[in-house]
């Protein structure tokens, strides 16, 4: 660990603990500060990886409570109006401690430059403090892999989606992949169910919950109820069927 870096993005993959790197069990394991995100009176989910590895240690942890999760649409107005000071309190909070001479581990679940959180006190940070951004493996690297689907042949071309996008654009973006991946589910499950039907992708579709962690669900996309929720932990992967040798 370099005496010049105060302040790291940690990485902790996708949610089995062995596969987190050596790099991210290292610094884990000797940072002064765990600075994690999570719901009030919940967990974070990059601080659940972290038990395996060692445990609730009241002296080093910070939660960092989201003021709003779900509860406003992320493009509504009143969703940056509060994530907004919120980041900022954030950062400043984790300068603190890094001026003071700590080292500080920020949580982080799958890879912290993959649709994380962390992106948003980095980009506050990184004139101000030396900054390492551990990677890891990501979130729908674990999810084909559990799937036993591999995700692009050949020439494929792999596209990542946000599930919140409209409806058209997804069935659009879709219709011009070979390969896809949809994170974000949540409530928009039956949006993206109807744009894969758009784009004749249903029938290879694959729901993926919890990848490489306990409750871990794997289902041909078809096959899932239509009333179903999607929690946190879930993607559909659309694997590519390109050059075979």
């Amino acid at each position: 660990m370099s005496d010049a870096i105060r302040l790291f993005g940690l990485g902790l993959g996708p949610g089995n603990p062995d596969l987190m790197t050596v790099r991210a069990r290292g610094i884990l394991e000797r940072a002064d500060r765990l600075a994690h995100f999570c719901k009030k009176g919940r967990r974070g989910n990059a601080r659940t990886i972290a038990d395996a590895v060692l445990g609730a240690d009241p002296a080093r942890e910070i939660a960092m409570v989201y003021p709003v999760t779900t509860e406003i649409p992320a493009d509504h107005p009143d969703y940056a109006a509060a994530l907004n000071p919120f980041y900022e309190d954030c950062a400043a909070r984790l300068l603190a401690e890094a001026e003071a001479g700590r080292i500080v581990a920020v949580l982080c679940e799958g890879d912290p430059f993959f649709y994380g959180s962390f992106m948003h006190l980095w980009r506050r940070l990184r004139d101000r403090v030396a900054i390492e951004v551990v990677p890891a493996v990501t979130g729908m690297s674990g999810a084909w892999t559990r799937a036993d689907a591999p995700i692009t042949w050949g020439d494929d071309v792999l596209t990542v989606l946000p599930a919140t996008l409209p409806g058209n654009d997804l069935a659009r973006r879709l219709a011009a992949t070979d390969a896809a991946v949809i994170m974000k589910l949540g409530r928009h499950l039956p949006k993206v169910r109807a744009a894969l039907g758009e784009a004749g992708l249903l029938e290879r579709a694959i729901y993926v919950e919890r990848a490489t962690m306990a409750g871990e669900r794997v289902v041909p996309l078809s096959d899932l109820p239509e009333d179903e929720d999607a929690p946190y932990f879930s993607m559909i992967i659309v694997p590519g069927s390109g050059r075979r040798v």
